[in-house]
């Protein structure tokens, strides 16, 4: 049976949206297909009807996170006060208890380091985060706009990291704070 093309794209983006939260909060292995399309509200059978494999949509997901992630920023005002505003929100417990809402880099990094196709999405976005953030937001020296851009997303992303597994909450806190501080 056919379905009409924006009802097929619809359920398309509820399989991607849904992916890329279940991923960033239990990981790759953690989410099967059949628990994904559970959560979408489908039978498990018309995955493969937008997907070759799981891979794929996790390469797809990493893809569609990266957009959501990139539009968001560039939503923020391309001011200092703008840029504080975005650092402050992301290194908020807010953000940390929130990762299937927050930073694919942050909740994915590491497993993405371990597949090839995993890696070249992950580098795509990494490579856009950079190239935006240095260029939607002021900075000091224009020259050194892509260098401090990159460390403050290094940064911003090993808090997040930290924050996250460590048990001891006034040291998580303390970990954003300090971080928040430094780059604010």
């Amino acid at each position: 049976m056919r379905y009409p093309a924006a009802e097929t794209a619809e359920k398309h983006q509820r399989i991607l949206d849904e992916a890329a939260k279940l991923f960033r909060e239990r990981g790759f292995a953690g989410v099967s297909v059949s628990e994904l399309m559970e959560a979408t509200g489908l039978t498990h059978g018309p995955f493969y009807n937008h997907f070759a494999s799981k891979q794929e949509l996790m390469e797809a997901s990493i893809e569609h996170a990266s957009s959501k992630f990139l539009t968001e920023l560039e939503a923020t005002p391309p001011s200092e006060r703008g840029k504080a505003e975005y650092i402050a929100t992301y290194l908020s417990t807010m953000h940390r208890d929130a990762p299937g809402a927050g930073c694919i880099i942050a909740s994915l990094g590491p497993e993405c380091s371990r597949e090839a196709g995993l890696r070249r999405a992950l580098t795509a976005h990494v490579r856009n985060l950079i190239s935006k953030f240095a260029g939607h937001f002021p900075w000091k020296s224009k020259r050194r706009a892509r260098s401090q851009a990159i460390h403050d997303v290094a940064a911003m992303v090993g808090a997040i990291v930290l924050a996250r597994g460590v048990t001891d909450d006034e040291l998580s806190e303390e970990i954003l704070n300090e971080v928040r501080r430094h780059l604010g």
